[in-house]
């Protein structure tokens, strides 16, 4: 069994939504992203996604284009984003997804990517703007290489289009609850639950939801019709702030554990 799927079975058999947090590498420098990986990890994280800095991130708010542009000016590429989920690897099984844009991953080489994403220890690829008529060849890749690639769907995906998305999408599904970009909001959609039930109309796959999620009340309230609560803005907006202190790490791991608690404060049946 993979990484991602045991760990859905294991949150499933403990009756609770799994949390998913989003950071970007290399914000505020690769050194510090290797410490909140663990961080995240000790914190309870049970899957995490990791960021790739693009210069056009066009799915992301402000937060995140920040947090991209910040990481950017310390000159890295895949490489050393790579040799960060190596070393975290050797001492956690916590499953990582690469999230990002295609442009990086073409310039690379998909191929290169897949065998080195591999030995890495990375458990999937997240390409926002890869549509699935266009990845079949990186998804052949990442198969081969025992990782999976995940696909997001929207309050505004047709039904065909959802349905083409189920039927390739590995891993799991990546439910968009909002229109627009990433970034914290006030309050959560109101239609998670039908939403949510849609996509399970079309998949056997956990259905994770992210977008907006900023408090450990929004994370309990999605936790209640979701298998995952992802959440990104609000934890790289606290790097931000406090990326050049001594305290960052204790403070993203505060945070987080109070998304995981109010993640787990909901039990499903």
């Amino acid at each position: 069994m993979k990484r991602i799927e045991k760990t859905f079975a294991v949150a499933k058999s403990e009756g609770r939504a799994a949390f998913i947090p989003f950071i970007t590498a290399g914000d505020p420098d690769l050194e510090t992203t290797g410490g909140l990986l663990h961080c995240l990890d000790e914190a309870g994280a049970d899957l995490i996604e990791l960021g790739i800095p693009f210069s056009d991130p066009m799915a992301d708010g402000p937060t995140i284009q920040e947090a991209s542009e910040r990481a950017l000016k310390n000159d890295f590429g895949i490489p050393e984003v790579l040799e960060v989920v190596e070393r975290f690897r050797q001492k956690s099984e916590t499953p990582v997804i690469l999230f990002g844009y295609y442009n990086p991953v073409f310039s690379y080489g998909e191929e290169l990517l897949a065998g080195e994403a591999q030995e890495a220890g990375v458990d999937g690829l997240l390409l926002v703007d890869l549509p699935p008529e266009e990845g079949g060849n990186i998804r052949s890749l990442a198969q081969a290489a025992g990782m999976e690639i995940i696909y997001l769907v929207a309050p505004t995906t047709p039904d065909d289009r959802m349905e083409e998305l189920c039927r390739v999408a590995g891993g799991f599904i990546y439910y968009v609850c909002v229109t627009g970009v990433t970034g914290a909001r006030q309050e959560v959609s109101t239609t998670i639950a039908r939403d949510v039930k849609r996509i399970k109309n079309l998949s056997e796959l956990p259905v994770a939801v992210g977008f907006g999620i900023s408090t450990p009340q929004q994370a309990a309230e999605v936790a209640r019709h979701a298998d995952a609560v992802v959440v990104g803005s609000a934890i790289v907006g606290l790097i931000g702030k406090h990326g050049g202190s001594p305290q960052l790490i204790d403070k993203v791991r505060e945070f987080t554990s109070s998304l995981v608690n109010g993640v787990r404060q909901i039990k499903k049946s």
